[in-house]
């Protein structure tokens, strides 16, 4: 069973090299790896010439496009010289195990077209990067609808950690020309044309994410402005679930507005019933005091930029649908 991995990379060859020595560190070598890079001013030429010896791999320049494209990219440069297609964002950590693991789960389950893996923190991650993991994967947050899990919602692969046979890869088309959730359109689709996917819990990755709460905003503000996008290209796939922090972010608005009223104590005990709640969950589950008080401010931040992202996009002052 051969395995291609295919990573896009913009401007991060520390990330990059920290994947790339991941991999080398594999305890099996059943794979081989294209890295795209999509239109980089820092290219990373050498970088890859120094992993060359250790397995296949190959590097690609485009002109910027997206990393959909650059995605694309990568699987027509690999054809049908694969079974699976791997792919992982530039800023992840893959455990030692994962293919191997992969092979032997894989090779019981041959009805599976499309798979996927949950993410975790790794301890060298840094404080603040920790707590915006937790706030990505709680089952308090968004992060039940986005992998972590298959009981809020039906389980859509995401590229961070996916895995798609490479002629399904092809029959669906590969990935549309959006700037945002196209993964999950991805796997829409995949699972439209009639293919199984499944979570592999077993195949988890470490995934840095953003380092700063600014950058995180931004990014889960276009998850939630994809998220109408999505509704639009996939009719019935919006639950109520997906309407969770924009009703969180009306409530937030409420409370601000109508704070000298004698009854919004009752708004102000349920946010801080919530922030108690993710306080002792962050800390339990991190194991660090530091770690679960900073996951307040990115839970807050995740909460509040999907909910006003998927806001705007529904009533049409700004969209992804272009992208």
């Amino acid at each position: 069973m051969l395995f291609t991995v295919i990573v896009p990379v913009y401007n991060r060859p520390q990330e990059l090299a920290e994947l790339l020595q991941s991999l080398a560190d594999q305890s099996v070598r059943n794979f081989q790896v294209v890295v795209v890079d999509d239109g980089s001013t820092i290219r990373s030429d050498e970088l890859i010439e120094q992993y060359a010896p250790q397995f296949p791999i190959r590097y690609i320049y485009q002109e910027n496009a997206g990393p959909a494209a650059a995605r694309n990219t990568g699987a027509k440069a690999v054809g049908n010289e694969t079974d699976w297609l791997v792919f992982f964002d530039s800023d992840c950590l893959i455990p030692i195990n994962y293919f191997a693991q992969a092979e032997e789960l894989l090779a019981s389950r041959t009805n599976i077209a499309l798979f996927g893996g949950p993410d975790d923190a790794h301890p060298s991650f840094t404080p603040l990067q920790k707590a915006i993991s937790y706030a990505m994967t709680s089952p308090f947050t968004t992060g039940g609808i986005r992998g972590g899990g298959e009981r809020t919602d039906r389980f859509y692969p995401r590229t961070f950690n996916m895995g798609v046979r490479s002629w399904a890869f092809q029959q669906v088309g590969g990935f549309a020309a959006m700037r945002y959730g196209e993964d999950v359109d991805f796997s829409m689709r995949v699972i439209a044309a009639g293919h199984k996917a499944a979570l592999l819990p077993q195949l988890f990755v470490y995934h840095k994410r953003r380092d700063t709460l600014w950058a995180f905003y931004r990014q889960v503000w276009h998850s939630g402005q994809a998220r109408v996008t999505l509704s639009k290209r996939h009719r019935g796939t919006l639950r109520l679930v997906h309407l969770f922090p924009s009703l969180a972010v009306l409530l937030l608005i409420a409370t601000l507005a109508l704070s000298f009223s004698p009854y919004i104590v009752w708004a102000y005990l349920v946010i801080l019933a919530y922030a108690l709640l993710i306080f002792f969950h962050a800390w339990r589950t991190m194991g660090s005091v530091q770690v679960a008080f900073r996951a307040l401010f990115a839970c807050a931040t995740m909460i509040i930029a999907y909910g006003l992202g998927f806001i705007f996009a529904a009533i049409g002052l700004e969209s992804d649908d272009s992208l």
